[in-house]
């Protein structure tokens, strides 16, 4: 049998993000803890997460670094927003999930915009966040700003960034983690030692180098090596909840790069999936995510070509698997990143599942014997938490109104048992108190975007016992006034400042257009 003892040693598998990522912070928490991270010679990394959540602002201030410190390096712009289109329905004129909270002021309140587009249904849904997020003047206009212009708006909050994935890791481990004093081995492991109770008992070398360690992060991606291949830790699929499986991604240039360089990832849904539009400094990177069981590879490669009009770029295929194991960490071993689970690039949710569960593990770390029920509590968390998450990106896909492809149809025959899915059960109910949300941030918007209002027309004249259209029509007159004052008010603000392509230049890039 093992022997119970404090975690001295820690030994992190797999050199892309995650892997960085969390001997970054170990190491920066525990400097008295040995912290070794294995890079395989031969394993390339997924490299897909270049969109990233206003969360890395956490990330990024726990290792105390700032906007200046990797930007340039990583070919990082920034982004304040994700605009979805299409996803409603073909031509539906897609629709804004801005950074920030909603601006409430003495007139305005949660209900105020849905009052005004039962009472005038032409009103694009678009037109929710330009109403109720000021800083939405910035992204419409193709601008930024640092300064203090927008109530409810932080630049250091609610901006995140696009950069390229693998130059940012590279970054992290030449900047934080060596000079931490962690150590990188480059080698591939050829071989698994286990104890007689089926834990990791040491990692054999190609260079005959032997590995011991108190435990074993697993980041080695799809692979899950240590804890799916070799722990046998099973995996729980989400292809119930979440349609797709595969990917295939490229690299674009610019063609008017002032034009093109916008604030926001750009989501379009289209034939058997939807496809991404990442712009960096330097280039776009661009990817279509789909359903295999719909389209075979091959054929999803050309309807991708025909979408963003180029053949001749080097297109990488991903197969993506969609789930969580059912426990992240089995004995000495602890998953994060791809190994432990995915669920889908919609959202930019990869970097965040990994700095959620790393940052529910230090304090674990912290004590100086881990339990059994300590783990399994770390296991019961962080499967609530990306339970929660998956429900919340396949409620873009459930409040669709889509039948043009099979694809389609099939997403709207699907059906969802209420007493277990916990976030769209919430998404029906808990999240709307009588015609109101109770949540702020993500769900209203894109709850509106795929028009899911919290009230109706017919509910408020049924609660206020007037049916009397004309008297309603003249309640909203002053707020629909006042809405288009403050949308005009803050349009003009919004034209003093920089275009994004100018500030990054001012304050990141120099004079540099291209890296």
């Amino acid at each position: 049998m093992t022997e119970i003892k404090p975690i001295k040693k820690i030994c992190v598998v797999g050199g892309g993000t995650a892997g960085i990522s969390v001997a970054s912070v170990l190491k920066k928490t525990f400097p008295e803890k040995e912290i070794v991270m294995i890079k395989g010679r031969s394993i390339p990394t997924v490299g897909v997460g270049e969109s990233t959540l206003g969360e890395i602002n956490n990330f990024l201030q726990l290792l105390n670094i700032q906007d200046k410190d990797f930007m340039k390096a990583c070919d990082a712009s920034y982004k304040q927003s994700i605009r979805f289109e299409d996803f409603y329905q073909k031509g539906d004129g897609g629709f804004h999930y801005p950074f920030g909270e909603p601006y409430y002021d003495e007139t305005i309140h949660q209900n105020s915009w849905y009052f005004l587009k039962f009472l005038k249904p032409n009103l694009s849904v678009q037109d929710y966040a330009d109403s109720m997020f000021p800083h939405m003047a910035l992204i419409n206009e193709g601008r930024i700003t640092n300064k203090k212009v927008f109530p409810t708006f932080n630049f250091t909050k609610d901006t995140a960034y696009h950069f390229d994935a693998v130059k940012f890791a590279n970054w992290i481990e030449k900047n934080i983690f060596l000079p931490l004093g962690g150590k990188t081995i480059i080698e591939d492991i050829v071989k698994i030692e286990r104890e007689e109770d089926g834990s990791i008992k040491k990692l054999l070398m190609d260079t005959e180098n032997k590995i011991q360690a108190d435990l074993y992060i697993d980041c080695t991606g799809f692979k899950s090596l240590l804890l799916g291949e070799t722990l046998k830790e099973p995996f729980e699929s989400y292809e119930h909840l979440l349609p797709n499986n595969s990917a295939w991604a490229t690299k674009q240039s610019y063609k008017n790069k002032k034009q093109e360089l916008k604030g926001y990832t750009n989501c379009k849904a289209v034939e058997n999936g939807w496809i991404w539009n990442i712009p960096l400094w330097s280039r776009m990177g661009t990817g279509y995510v789909y359903s295999d069981k719909y389209i075979d590879d091959n054929k999803a490669l050309e309807q991708f070509k025909k979408h963003i009009g180029q053949d001749d770029l080097e297109f990488k295929k991903i197969k993506m698997r969609i789930g969580i194991h059912k426990r992240l960490w089995v004995k000495n071993v602890c998953a994060i990143g791809l190994s432990a689970g995915f669920i889908e690039p919609l959202e930019s949710n990869g970097l965040l599942t990994i700095h959620t569960f790393l940052i529910k593990l230090i304090p674990i770390l912290k004590k100086n014997i881990v339990s059994e029920f300590t783990k399994e509590h770390y296991n019961w968390s962080n499967q609530r938490m990306f339970r929660n998450f998956a429900e919340f990106v396949a409620m873009h896909y459930y409040l669709s109104n889509r039948v043009d492809t099979e694809y389609w149809q099939d997403i709207q025959k699907r059906k969802i048992n209420m007493k277990f899915e916990s976030e769209i059960q919430r998404a029906m109910t808990d999240k709307m108190e009588r015609g109101s949300w109770t949540s702020t941030g993500g769900f209203p918007c894109i709850a509106t975007g795929m028009n899911w209002f919290p009230t109706t027309l017919e509910e408020t004249m049924y609660y206020n016992r007037n049916s009397n259209l004309d008297f309603w029509k003249n309640e909203f007159k002053s707020t629909e006034v006042h809405l288009n004052n403050r949308k005009q008010h803050f349009k003009k603000i919004a034209q003093k400042e920089p275009y994004l392509f100018d500030f990054l230049q001012k304050t990141i890039y120099g004079n540099e257009t291209t890296k």
